[in-house]
């Protein structure tokens, strides 16, 4: 049985918001993690609230609510919030109907627009470029980076969804992330973006303020010291981090942000309530 404080365990027992994140923590590429979908159907019966928050910008908020129903894992529109999103509402916020020139997908695209915002891509008429939005691009083309570059280089503001260098995938095995596609900008420009998605706790506090539930009752759960449990850290809530996707014990001992608590995945959470909450 894994002991906790007694902080610890109080503010486990009056949560009222789990906050997920998906990749290396749901699931790894299209396999689902054992206890997931048990951990979310136990939050249901307790009636506790979930928001699978994610900094993957490659697909929409749709597609992964449509990716959870599929697995078995009951997900509304308001139980989905992307980096992607998170965006959205910061560029339409700071410009509404900008112009925005998107080193990622189409979906990512189509998520941006539909905040008002303006997508440039692909079009040949000359104008003024409001920012350029990197992402998690798996359609990612050669052309795009030189654009994206050129843009930069011009003085265009600069924004990327999330700093993430991998993406965990089947297999052990993972894949380059926004973060890893920011760096080789970063070395062909000199510049750094400012990044929309954890670690920068806005994506939790707005998710908090939609669901009315204080960031003291809210908890984290993440597989990244510097995504997930930084944001959660920054924000006041509490922090769980699963050893199923990319941070391992032997990183956890060496950074200096450190999660409340260290679980080997999501399942270890079905024992935690069934033994102790």
């Amino acid at each position: 049985m894994l002991l906790l404080t007694k902080e610890i365990e109080s503010r486990l027992k009056n949560a009222s918001l789990f906050l997920l994140d998906l990749d290396g923590t749901v699931y790894r590429g299209s396999t689902l993690i054992p206890g997931a979908s048990a951990f979310i159907e136990c939050l249901g019966k307790r009636k506790i609230g979930y928001v699978f928050l994610t900094n993957n910008s490659s697909r929409s908020a749709e597609e992964y609510r449509c990716t959870l129903e599929k697995r078995g894992i009951p997900a509304a529109p308001a139980n989905v919030f992307t980096s992607g999103q998170a965006t959205g509402v910061y560029l339409s916020h700071k410009k509404p109907h900008a112009r925005i020139f998107v080193a990622g997908t189409i979906a990512l695209c189509r998520e941006l627009a539909s905040y008002g915002l303006e997508i440039v891509n692909g079009r040949s008429e000359t104008g003024p470029v409001d920012f350029v939005v990197a992402g998690f691009d798996l359609e990612l083309t050669y052309e795009k980076i030189l654009a994206a570059c050129g843009y930069i280089a011009r003085g265009v503001e600069y924004v990327a969804t999330n700093p993430d260098y991998v993406c965990p995938v089947e297999d052990g095995r993972s894949i380059p992330d926004c973060g890893s596609i920011c760096f080789m900008i970063e070395k062909a420009t000199g510049k750094k973006p400012y990044v929309v998605g954890k670690p920068n706790p806005a994506m939790i506090f707005a998710v908090c303020e939609s669901m009315h539930v204080p960031v003291d009752r809210t908890v984290i759960i993440g597989d990244r010291l510097y995504t997930d449990i930084a944001a959660g850290k920054a924000a006041g809530a509490l922090t769980i981090c699963v050893l199923t996707g990319e941070s391992t014990p032997a990183d956890i001992e060496l950074s200096t942000v450190k999660p409340d608590v260290v679980l080997e995945s999501i399942d270890s959470l079905n024992r935690l309530f069934r033994d102790t909450l």
